[in-house]
């Protein structure tokens, strides 16, 4: 795990090239503490290629520093993340001699084997770069699921990439100025999606894609590589060869995500992903540590669940060791620290105690395996259901429809409101903000398209509904709202989070399952085959497998409600004197909706509440105070 950065340019010289990729070290040191390095190549004269690297040692501790070089043919590489399946993959590359043990290089040698298309053999997070001299060009790639960042930008002094957002400002001199066209994406989605960020001029490489830099014309085309299956084949698979096919991806999920030099530890909270993730890891690693996170607020705490979870599994948890920190009021007090490590606005109530969890892990060790991912590939969020029944209702009895509304009271209000077109349909029960409010808060007009066309998947019209939701979610919201918070606050912390749940043989599989297995409406259970096969194969209890979801989020209403333990920056925001400095906002709208915050009536699963829009806008006031309005003054 580490931070890469990089710059191509016609104009700077090596050593100028040398000081800003160093310079892009240091700002994200955090990333790799252990070791970091820069290498600059001078290609044909004309342009010159710049790679820097900061290593967190986990995997190769003794000859895995990278940018790695072929003496061959010179090609380099330089790469954030983990290739899971490298000890398979190496045969593939022939008795090519290797320099390190670790995975990187064998990435290095399959591109120069395969080319391109290396990438559809690799299993794993990872967003790096290829030098190619023969080729003229610099080959920049991203995972599936973009659980690894990768941000790039033009100025007139050249190109750059960097794992985050302040090493390419650095690096190519760029004065940080916000988007003011993603405005309005921000506060309708809580984040921008997409290739866009809130900041001018710097973009996201697409999950599953790829960026060819040619070095002759110093120009630039992305394509993709890889695509939720939101149309596959469907299989004819009963519930136990679906089980026992599901089992054997997620062991072997959960087992190559344990490939390390060093110890890796495991989140668990009460929920279904976590706990199957620890579970299983705990087979292989029996003393594992395991890491989880309390409120005092007892509706949204789960750490009861996690003892009776760890406890109930005595033989297999008898040498593990569980540390818990209890997330409280006081934590409001983190968010300037942590909105400054997400870089990026992400209003996600979360984020608060993923950074305290990732702190509590940071002090034993250097990596953790998570179960992020499970709720977008087996659709295990309340949406999805929701979208199912919808979808289901006009075929059921009159009694099943009863039945049905009865259970999930909001779905009478969405069937009216439901639209025909997926993407519209994908953010109905979130949206944050009307058009109309949207205007009151800001005097901007709406409609800018919340999507870029080059942003969705391809999608024809003729998909399952729930495909089209889950290829939509793993295009956007998984990696730019669920997973950059878990990459930049887990790194933050210097510590590497690893997800089994987003190898993409498990998506592939989900995709291809008859849609009563991923969201069985009628036995009213999230993420049904999961559950089922947990329990068939002994790695949950039925308890844990098949307990009612709870969305892991904070108290937000109950916390912001109670004025007397809000910190001080953040009091400044809500009463207005932060936000009329900025004169973005208004600050009498934002003070209107303060006023209104209550905890009354607001739970774990509250999609929508007045606490969430006060809290977006708190989010938004800190990204821009610390990286737009501190910069101008």
């Amino acid at each position: 795990m580490c931070g890469i950065s990089g710059i191509i340019s016609l104009k700077l010289p090596e050593d100028e090239m040398c000081s800003r990729l160093e310079r892009m070290g240091r700002i994200q040191r955090h990333r790799g503490p252990d070791d970091a390095s820069v290498k600059v190549y001078c290609h044909d004269g004309r342009a010159s290629v710049g790679f820097g690297f900061v290593r967190l040692s986990i995997l190769d501790l003794a000859t895995g520093m990278q940018p790695i070089r072929s003496p061959a043919d010179n090609v380099a590489i330089i790469c954030n993340g983990q290739i899971y399946n490298y000890l398979e993959l190496k045969p593939l590359t022939g008795d090519i001699p290797y320099v390190t043990k670790g995975d990187i290089e064998v990435g290095l040698h399959l591109y120069r084997c395969f080319g391109i298309d290396f990438l559809s053999r690799l299993n794993g997070m990872y967003a790096g770069a290829v030098y190619d001299p023969g080729r003229s060009r610099v080959v920049l790639f991203r995972d599936r699921f973009g659980i690894k960042p990768l941000y790039y930008a033009t100025s007139k002094e050249g190109f750059g990439f960097s794992s985050e957002i302040r090493p390419l400002l650095s690096g190519l001199n760029l004065k940080p100025e916000i988007n003011t066209r993603r405005i309005e994406t921000y506060f309708k989605y809580r984040y921008v999606p997409g290739s866009e960020t809130l900041f001018a001029g710097i973009k996201r490489l697409p999950p599953g894609s790829f960026l060819v830099f040619d070095l002759n014309t110093n120009k630039h085309e992305i394509r993709r590589y890889w695509e939720y299956p939101s149309q596959p084949t469907k299989r004819n698979i009963n519930l136990n060869a679906a089980a026992e096919e599901f089992t054997s991806l997620f062991r072997d999920a959960v087992k190559i995500r344990l490939r390390s030099d060093v110890p890796v530890g495991s989140f668990i909270s009460g929920g279904i992903d976590s706990s199957a993730v620890a579970s299983e890891a705990a087979i292989l690693c029996p003393e594992i540590n395991l890491f989880t996170i309390s409120f005092e607020e007892a509706k949204y705490d789960e750490l009861a669940h996690v003892r009776r979870f760890v406890d109930s599994g005595t033989r297999r948890f008898s040498r593990a060791r569980l540390y818990t920190d209890k997330c409280g009021h006081d934590a409001l007090s983190r968010l300037p620290g942590i909105v400054s490590s997400m870089e990026e606005p992400v209003s996600l109530g979360t984020i608060i105690p993923t950074d305290q969890v990732c702190c509590l892990a940071s002090q034993k060790v250097k990596a953790v395996l998570t179960g992020e991912g499970a709720d977008e590939i087996f659709c295990g969020y309340r949406k999805f259901m929701l979208e199912m029944a919808a979808h289901c209702l006009p075929n059921l009895s009159p009694a099943r429809r009863k039945a049905l509304f009865k259970f999930y009271p909001e779905l009478q209000a969405y069937v009216k409101i439901r639209s025909s077109d997926p993407v519209k349909r994908y953010i109905q029960p979130e949206m944050l903000f009307s058009s109309d409010e949207f205007i009151r808060l800001t005097g901007m007009t709406p409609g800018t398209a919340l999507f870029e066309t080059g942003d969705l998947p391809v999608m024809d019209g003729r998909e399952d509904p729930l495909n089209a939701a889950v290829a939509i979610e793993c295009r956007s919201r998984l990696s730019d709202y669920v997973i950059l918070r878990l990459d930049k606050l887990s790194m933050a912390h210097s510590l590497e989070a690893r997800t089994p749940f987003l190898d993409f043989r498990l998506a592939e599989f989900a995709a291809s399952l008859p849609m009563e297995m991923k969201a069985n409406v009628n036995l009213n259970r999230e993420k049904f085959i999961c559950g089922y096969a947990f329990v068939k194969y002994g790695i949950l209890d039925a308890t844990s497998a098949f307990r009612r979801k709870q969305p892991f989020t904070i108290p937000m209403a109950d916390w912001l409600a109670d004025s007397s333990g809000i910190p001080d920056v953040i009091d400044e925001i809500i009463s207005g004197d932060m936000v009329r400095s900025h004169n973005i906002l208004n600050p009498d709208y934002v003070s209107s909706l303060a006023s209104a915050v209550t905890g009354k009536g607001v739970g774990p699963e509250t999609l929508v509440s007045t606490a969430d829009r006060l809290f977006s806008i708190i989010i938004f006031t800190l990204w821009y105070q610390g990286f737009i309005h501190a910069r101008q003054c």
